[in-house]
């Protein structure tokens, strides 16, 4: 039977980046995991107070551009979806590319291997937005997320900050996503361990 999880994203967080970069790891390794990705818009969730909603700001419509051109590719191409999302971390990360420009989504989606235009046109027509919407607030109601990356397990979740990125083993992504998901679903005597230096 899978290990079952879920683990959220915004392409802006490096610590983002580096969880994801394990998950795809182990993924394109077989690990056995059933894997759901789930929006999180930071932009939304660190608003000030009085500010209208990210999805009613035509504003904030840039920042939102990559998650939304990545939620039409896990809906309209999923085959594509793991290999537009972790060109997407890249392409912010690594190479320090805007994803605000549609330009730059357009290229990013295309040199992943997606059809960029149906994935654009896909966004256009709102949907991505609505599902986009949907997922960040239910994740809130119903987990109290506040930041990414989080991972939930069952009925519960917790945000999880990674240090390292994937160093080409599988196996050890593999092992590390499954500490992660072991500790946030049955280990429940700690609520937070933070570490006062790195360097030790």
């Amino acid at each position: 039977m899978p290990r079952t999880f879920s683990v959220n994203w915004d392409y802006r967080c490096p610590f983002a980046r580096n969880a994801h970069e394990h998950v795809l790891a182990g993924l394109r390794a077989g690990a056995d995991w059933s894997v759901e990705f789930l929006p999180y818009s930071l932009s939304q969730g660190h608003r000030e107070v009085g500010d209208p909603p990210v999805w009613d700001d035509p504003a904030k419509a840039p920042d939102l551009l990559a998650m939304l051109a990545s939620l039409a590719v896990q809906e309209t191409q999923p085959d594509r979806f793991l290999d537009v999302h972790a060109a997407l971390f890249r392409a912010r990360h690594d190479q320090g590319r805007d994803l605000r420009r549609e330009e730059v989504a357009r290229e990013v989606l295309a040199e992943a291997g997606a059809d960029a235009d149906a994935a654009l046109a896909e966004v256009a027509s709102g949907g991505p937005l609505d599902s986009f919407r949907k997922a960040h607030e239910a994740s809130e109601a119903d987990y109290d997320v506040w930041g990414v990356p989080t991972f939930v397990v069952g009925d519960r979740a917790a945000f999880v900050r990674l240090m390292t990125r994937p160093d080409g083993d599988a196996s050890a992504s593999v092992d590390l996503i499954d500490r992660v998901v072991g500790a946030v679903g049955g280990w429940t005597e700690v609520n937070e361990l933070k570490h006062t230096t790195l360097d030790r």
